[in-house]
């Protein structure tokens, strides 16, 4: 019962406060520094580097979009925690407190100035908010000696008289609140100051994207599912899954933005934001996908872009024979290995710096990203793109191959159900089943409904716009009541069927055909 006593949960109490005060003050100082300079970001960044790929799938899969969010709630139960501990240990014995503090500090440090494009200046506010940190620990701390001290107090605290138990606590969570509000202040005020001085958004706001020198082909009538409730076939820009591996997104500034060229190549070249918008630009409606996207799953979203062709830049780069790899790379350090063939072919691979008629939305990529048809993203949607090195896969390695997933990432032919969604009570009669199919850059050519492990069925093909975009389909159900399993599966335009094998995401996409659990009335 000693530990769950009243100066020990005040204790706790101390070492949250404390804690906070670390990383406000980081916070306020950081909005001088780099967005990347704060100790939550860093440290965020560098679990998400070591994130094995398993894990990465199960956050994926359990909270979709929203891994993010769920990562900084896992982050803050576990520095609460932490805080609680050290803030005991500073209460029971102060120089172990002292080494607990200091070292949580180095590790933040050393989070910081490993991220990409991050200076060793950058660690300022990190070492600066762990000082004050410390300072009001030691202040906090020093209130519960007086109130009961241990054999382990300093002597000068130890050897004075304590005060009165009420006045003690009066003052100790007195002092406690004042350091609460003032951390809540530096977090607030931190936030406003990176606010003030970024203008990238209202800088992507008043930007007005050039004519392209080729539009985006004519969409025919009938490419929308007629099954009411079917994804749109354009994805709204705000709808437009996001999955990346920055936890903080980039502000760049386009007029300081450059994109350098360079490895097995006859001449490197840099080309700047007014590069791009002087350049011979094309639009295409381009499908993306996740190859974290489980079968039947969410993580896939078609617009038409607005970007500079990638084999005109390597053109003029002119690559070296025996190169086969571009290794792309943000400016928050993620990187993806893209086959120098994919890049020069005729799929219109592409520089984008529009979407769906507007500038990148920044957790898209602004100024610039990758849009290469046909491959999942983790080996060629590069946001933020900042280096283009043309190498061979025998020479380096991007970021998800070092960590167990494949070299190349051709996407999968894949089907999924979308109405009615899995589980769904349906009155018998008739019933429309729709959803959306792909195969980038081979086309969809049949999509077919099996009910209970019957007969494959054909489903009504909506038009297509390309083979590199999505394709929707519907189908109408006689359904009977009763428990009923609806599966689906495409053919491509090469006339190879979807494959009925399953496949866990890792190392290269998921496969198998999506089942559907229908109760009809």
């Amino acid at each position: 019962m000693k530990w769950i006593n009243g100066p020990t949960a005040m204790a706790a109490l101390a070492g949250v406060v404390a804690a906070a005060v670390v990383l406000s003050v980081a916070e306020l100082i950081g909005a001088f520094f780099t967005a990347r300079a704060t100790p939550v970001l860093a440290l965020g960044s560098t679990f998400i580097d070591f994130t094995p790929p398993w894990l990465k799938d199960f956050a994926i899969a359990t909270f979709g979009t929203g891994d993010k969010a769920a990562l900084f709630v896992g982050m803050g139960l576990t520095i609460f925690l932490l805080a609680c501990v050290l803030g005991v240990v500073a209460y029971r014995k102060w120089a172990l407190g002292v080494a607990g503090v200091l070292l949580m500090g180095a590790v933040m440090v050393a989070s910081v100035v490993t991220r990409a494009g991050v200076k060793p200046s950058d660690a300022v506010p990190t070492l600066l908010g762990t000082l004050a940190g410390l300072a009001v620990l030691r202040l906090l701390v020093s209130r519960l000696w007086r109130l009961q001290p241990f054999p382990d107090a300093p002597a000068d605290v130890a050897a004075k008289e304590p005060e009165r138990p009420a006045t003690s606590r009066r003052a100790f969570f007195a002092s406690t609140a004042v350091a609460a509000a003032a951390a809540g202040i530096a977090a607030t005020g931190g936030r406003l100051l990176s606010a003030a001085r970024s203008n990238v958004a209202q800088a992507r706001a008043s930007l007005r994207l050039p004519v392209p020198a080729k539009a985006a082909a004519a969409l025919p009538a009938g490419l929308q599912s007629a099954t009411p409730g079917v994804t749109p076939w354009l994805t709204p820009n705000g709808d437009f899954y996001r999955i990346d591996t920055a936890l903080s997104v980039p502000e760049i500034n386009a007029a300081e933005w450059e994109l350098r060229v360079h490895g097995l190549v006859e001449q490197e070249i840099r080309l700047t934001f007014q590069d791009l918008l002087d350049a011979d630009l094309i639009e295409s409606h381009v499908t993306l996908t996740c190859v974290s996207n489980p079968v039947g799953g969410n993580l896939a979203g078609n617009a038409k872009w607005l970007g500079l062709p990638i084999r005109d830049v390597l053109s003029r780069a002119r690559p070296k024979d025996g190169a086969d790899m571009v290794l792309s790379t943000s400016i928050d350090g993620f990187s993806a290995s893209t086959p120098l063939e994919v890049l020069q072919d005729d799929r219109d691979a592409m520089l984008a710096i529009g979407m769906n008629g507007e500038p990148l939305p920044l957790e898209h990529g602004y100024p610039v990203r990758m849009v290469v048809p046909g491959l999942y993203g983790f080996v060629s949607a590069t946001k933020w793109v900042v280096d283009l090195e043309v190498t061979r896969f025998a020479d380096s390695q991007a970021y998800w191959t070092q960590r167990g997933w494949s070299e190349r990432g051709p996407i999968k032919t894949m089907a999924r159900v979308e109405v009615p969604k899995s589980f769904a009570v349906v009155k018998a009669g008739r019933v429309a089943v729709g959803g959306t199919a792909w195969a980038q850059t081979r086309g969809i050519s049949k999509v077919e409904i099996q009910i209970d492990g019957g007969e494959w069925a054909p489903a009504v093909l909506s038009e297509e716009a390309s083979v590199v975009t999505w394709r929707q389909w519907s189908f109408d159900w006689d359904a009977k009541p009763g428990a009923h399993y609806i599966k689906v599966r495409a053919t491509d335009g090469t006339g190879e069927v979807q494959t009925e094998k399953r496949a866990d995401p890792v190392p290269d996409g998921a496969s198998g055909w999506q089942s559907v659990m229908v109760t009809v009335e």
